[in-house]
């Protein structure tokens, strides 16, 4: 089969790792690129293949483009998305999926307007650990549940700029606590009750503790991109055992321990690591197909999840109003 051909928004860290994999599968290929800065979207064609543009309605319409890839700061989501779609382009846009629930919800009416492929770019969604933890989950695997654990806790503020810029949509929430908010969402739906509270500075949130409360157990999640106190572990506890994993996130791997003595270990093929090729595989197929959505990562879920996380931020009184 012919490689599929990726038209990429964006141009960073990310960007270039999911290139780096996508070109050595051999599955698929970069024919366009745009990004602000144009020497570096230049530099970027240059390493990872196809062509730098000038505008982004370039790169979108560039020839023999199959899809767009968008992986730019979270405030630009939206509008690049938008184009895409306007342009009569599936998109696969990287999480957050916007900043607001609102974002979210125009962007799926028009991509249903206009009979398009749309879809979030998330790990939880396609990695094999937690395909797996889901399967232990409805197949009752650990009985009643009686707690879930989730802590997403590292020192990333001085890092990357975007992630203290409160004009990008910096901060905690969009960037880390996602993970275990989707990760929650997608075992077990929405919560009948959401109580969040969070040390917002400067315009962006620090860190965060939220409770889900479901009908017979409680979800508790912390999260913080300034220190590394809890580390990232998850601990969903039944009276049948309890499954755990360390950087759930992104590491493919997931125990179910019943006993001391007794532990069950699912390892996913590949690296340790998740591969982004799961996502755009599964994506390319999809599209193929003539899918309008993907049956991983259903629009109503990617809708979902923005809401819970808009009155998460609501909870804490943390605002966008600000974005470039």
């Amino acid at each position: 089969m012919n490689k599929f051909r990726w038209c990429f928004i964006g141009a960073g860290s990310l960007a270039k790792t999911v290139a780096f994999q996508l070109n050595r599968s051999g599955r698929h290929e970069i024919v366009s690129c745009y990004t602000r800065n144009y020497e570096k979207g230049v530099e970027f064609a240059k390493k990872y293949g196809g062509k730098a543009y000038k505008t982004p309605e370039e790169a979108i319409t560039a020839e023999g483009v199959d899809g767009v890839y968008i992986v730019t700061p979270h405030n630009a989501h939206y509008r690049y998305v938008k184009q895409a779609l306007e342009l009569n382009k599936p998109v696969f846009c990287e999480k957050s999926f916007t900043v607001t629930a609102e974002e979210t919800d125009e962007l799926i009416a028009l991509a249903r307007e206009k009979d398009l492929y749309l879809c979030e770019a998330m790990w939880t969604w396609f990695s094999p650990s937690a395909n797996q933890t889901k399967k232990w989950i409805d197949e009752n695997k650990l009985g009643k549940i009686h707690s879930a654990d989730f802590t997403y806790h590292v020192n990333i503020i001085n890092g990357a700029e975007r992630v203290r810029d409160p004009k990008r949509a910096g901060g905690a929430l969009l960037d880390i606590t996602i993970y275990p908010v989707t990760y929650a969402y997608r075992l077990w739906g929405i919560p009948q009750k959401i109580e969040s509270c969070g040390n917002v500075q400067n315009g962006i949130d620090i860190s965060e503790e939220i409770v889900f409360t479901y009908p017979d157990f409680k979800v508790n999640i912390s999260a913080s991109i300034a220190d590394f106190k809890g580390f990232e572990k998850m601990s969903i506890k039944g009276e049948n055992g309890e499954i755990k994993a360390t950087l759930y996130h992104a590491m493919n791997g997931v125990t179910f321990k019943k006993s001391m003595f007794k532990k069950e270990t699912f390892k996913g093929n590949g690296p340790k690591m998740n591969s982004y090729l799961d996502e755009f595989d599964t994506v390319a197929k999809e599209i193929r197909e003539g899918l309008k959505e993907s049956r991983m990562v259903p629009l109503k879920a990617t809708s979902d999840v923005m809401h819970l996380l808009d009155e998460i931020r609501a909870q804490m009184g943390l605002n966008y109003n600000n974005l470039e």
